[in-house]
């Protein structure tokens, strides 16, 4: 919507505060960008509960006390979430190289934009 002075000037516009979030009506790729940001959200809880289980493994192998069944649990543990963390880390470059040998952007794949009808 444009503003006009008493003149018939053009001073200014508003645009719609809706637009100013990120998304967007379908043609835009709003449905992507919408994928895109619940991937990354559930990385970054992967990391966290990474993390937490690192925490969690290194209290089990400080009180295990000698106990080798303890001893082995938090070993496996931390590894487990060791493996957990390449994993992530691995599926993020191997998307990024997939994408730059394939369509010649490393964030084709990582940012995806969906058409919607009528394009």
């Amino acid at each position: 919507m444009k503003l006009l002075a008493q003149a018939g000037e053009i001073v200014g516009s508003i645009e719609s505060p809706l637009s100013s979030t990120g998304y967007g009506s379908i043609s835009s790729g709003a449905v992507g960008l919408f994928i895109t940001n619940v991937i990354r959200l559930a990385f970054v809880a992967a990391g966290i509960y990474a993390l937490f289980n690192f925490i969690i493994a290194g209290y089990s192998y400080m009180n295990a006390a000698g106990d080798s069944k303890k001893l082995s649990e938090a070993w496996s543990r931390i590894w487990q979430s060791l493996m957990g963390l390449v994993i992530i880390v691995g599926s993020f470059a191997l998307a990024s190289l997939f994408g730059y040998l394939i369509f010649g952007n490393a964030g084709y794949i990582l940012n995806p934009t969906i058409y919607g009808p009528g394009e």
